[in-house]
């Protein structure tokens, strides 16, 4: 994944730092530890951007959740409909069981599409 580091879609499958890519934002490293799914930190210890942009800032990450969550309903649905051959019924609790099972993913990468979209990143500057 390293030869992405410098484009958004790095920051935005790893939940690093949008603007040095050097730390995580949350401070939990495993999404699926359900207490501290969200928690992050307030600023950067590398180059001190604040996350937190403004008072509720991640409420935006609402907009977002909704066609990432729909993107794993679809492929959910074609990966048991399509590949698998199952019938619609089955289908339909594959796409919930892929809902319940990811939406600690789908939270995090719509927090850190949200981001990416008023931040991006900066080279470090070497001071000579």
């Amino acid at each position: 994944m390293n030869f992405l580091k410098g484009t958004k879609i790095y920051s935005m499958l790893t939940g690093c730092c949008p603007v040095c890519h050097e730390e995580s934002m949350y401070k939990e490293s495993n999404p699926y530890k359900l207490s501290n799914t969200l928690e992050m930190h307030e600023r950067c210890s590398h180059c001190n951007t604040k996350y937190k942009i403004e008072p509720s800032f991640f409420y935006g990450a609402m907009y977002v959740s909704y066609p990432v969550g729909i993107a794993f309903a679809v492929a959910a649905f074609v990966i048991s409909h399509w590949v698998f051959k199952l019938n619609l019924v089955i289908s339909f609790l594959a796409i919930a069981g892929t809902m319940i099972v990811f939406l600690p993913i789908i939270l995090r990468l719509s927090r850190n599409i949200w981001i990416n979209f008023f931040m991006s990143y900066k080279k470090k500057k070497h001071s000579s």
